[in-house]
């Protein structure tokens, strides 16, 4: 149906239209992989809180590398779909963390079924505890990450 939609669209267009609508463009989340982006994030930001103290439950200790940012991260990318290199995205998805935009689910929250104790609430109130200079400086890191400027 997509195909077809984007066809419709092309009416009176040259080949090359065609072509380049249906070709598919890679994801920029396969480019910066979201499991190790979340350092670079702490490396720009260091006093950016890390929220990591969570119990795994698969291990029983403290799953250090589950932080805020890593569940930010793919809460943004996997729960939401958003794009990942686009400022206006990672400002809709602090909407959601300060309850401005969209409703989040603590069944669909990253962690919630990996760790002991859901971090849905504690990582929504680390984010409120965010000024605005603090809240624009973690968007543009994020944003520096997934556009490869460290």
């Amino acid at each position: 149906m997509l195909v077809f939609a984007a066809l419709i669209l092309c009416l009176g267009k040259t080949e090359s239209t065609y072509t380049s609508l249906l070709v598919a463009q890679p994801a920029y989340a396969q480019r910066v992989n979201p499991s190790e982006a979340w350092q670079q994030v702490y490396k720009q930001l260091p006093d950016l809180p890390k929220e990591n103290r969570y119990i795994s439950q698969e291990t029983g200790k403290v799953a250090e590398n589950n932080t805020l940012v890593s569940r930010m991260m793919r809460y943004h990318i996997y729960v939401k779909g958003r794009a990942p290199n686009y400022r206006l995205d990672w400002k809709l998805t602090l909407a959601d963390y300060l309850d401005a935009n969209e409703v989040m689910y603590e069944t669909s929250y990253p962690g919630h079924d990996t760790l002991r104790q859901n971090p849905f609430a504690g990582d929504r109130a680390a984010i409120r505890r965010l000024n605005r200079q603090q809240r624009n400086a973690l968007v543009q890191a994020l944003v520096n990450v997934f556009n490869n400027r460290d």
